[in-house]
Formats: C-alpha cells, structure tokens, sequence
C-alpha cells in the first residue's frame, strides 16, 4: 500500500486546513492509520491516529481538541482537520499505516511522502 499526502500550505495563525492520505491497494480492517508530523530539529511526533475499521481515533496531547482524524473507507483517504492552527504547528505531516494502536513511530511501516504544513504568527 502507497500512500499520498496532500493539503499542506502556509496559512495564518488562527485558520484551518485539511490534509489527505490517498492510500492505493486494499487497507486491512485491522489496519491503524495515523498522522505525525516533524519540525526542523525536531523528533517525529505523533498527532493522530484511527482504526480503519471502526471510529476509533486518539490523539497527541498538543492537538486535542483543535485537530480531527477522520476517514473514507470508500474512497481509501484518511484526513487530517486542524483548526485553531498554532505557530508550533509547522512541520512536515506524514502518513502512515500500522497494526498496532501506538503513538511510536517506529511501529508504523508504511509512510507517504510527507506535506509541509506553515503556520504564521
């Protein structure tokens, strides 16, 4: 499974974006599909997470509240609400698939190519 992030941009602080993971190939009902992001200098950090087979979401503790996970089975796109955006919000968004419900990035093995995501004060 290939997956294909989009929806990055610069925005200002206070607005909103969504961006989308395309995933090509069949997504297993087990499946985890999350959200993380990295800032120059920075570790990767997990924003979002959802189970591909039910509703199931959780999320980093900085984005609660102000980001949303959701889902399209039909169309095979995972996406990423983030409103009230915040400066320290920049960074790259990657995509990933696991297996496990996990904030660790090293269980997720399956990655799209990452968007940019900027935020001005």
């Amino acid at each position: 499974v290939q997956l294909q992030a989009s929806g990055g941009g610069t925005v200002q602080a206070g607005g909103s974006l969504r961006l989308s993971c395309a995933a090509s190939g069949r997504i297993y009902s087990s499946s985890i599909m999350a959200w993380f992001r990295q800032a120059p200098g920075k570790e990767r950090e997990f924003v979002a997470g959802i189970r591909w087979s039910r509703d199931y979401t959780y999320y980093g503790n900085s984005v609660k509240g102000r980001f949303t996970i959701s889902k399209s089975n039909a169309e095979n796109t995972v996406y990423l609400q983030m409103n009230s955006l915040k400066p320290e919000d920049t960074a790259v968004y990657y995509c990933a698939r696991g297996s496990t419900v996990s904030t660790i990035s090293t269980e997720f093995f399956s990655w799209g190519q990452g968007t940019q995501v900027t935020v001005s004060s």
